[in-house]
């Protein structure tokens, strides 16, 4: 099993759903991380079921957001995702979900088909 990660921030960005030819479905989002004199914009993805994560959020928020590193290759270029599995609003009080429990594994569907080709053939 990957190592889990958490991180602080503040939503800046908040993307639409992306489904792809092949069925699959992502969101990203990017939450602005305090570090010093330049904050820093950490671009999040949930897939599948932890989209839904994301429905109650709006731009502002204070999120505490716990993820995993996953990095593939596709067609020789290697690719690397932080991949959001809880997200906590501690401003709310409460987690934003009772998905709290991480994906046995978020990719297992990307390479069945091709992507959207209107996505340069990445299928993330």
């Amino acid at each position: 099993m990957a190592n889990s990660f958490e991180l602080t921030g503040t939503l800046k960005v908040l993307e639409d759903t992306q489904t792809f030819a092949s069925g699959f479905s992502k969101r990203e989002f990017v939450i602005e991380v305090p570090d010093g004199k330049y904050p820093q914009m950490v671009k999040f993805e949930t897939v599948r079921d932890k989209i839904d994560l994301l429905n109650e959020l709006q731009i502002g928020d204070e999120l505490k957001v716990t993820f995993d590193i996953r990095g593939n290759e596709y067609k020789g270029r290697y690719y690397v995702n932080l991949n959001a599995w809880k997200i906590e609003s501690p401003g709310r009080g409460s987690s934003t979900s009772s998905l709290d429990d991480p994906p046995s594994s978020a990719f297992d569907s990307r390479f069945d088909n091709e992507a959207d080709p209107t996505d340069d053939d990445i299928p993330f």
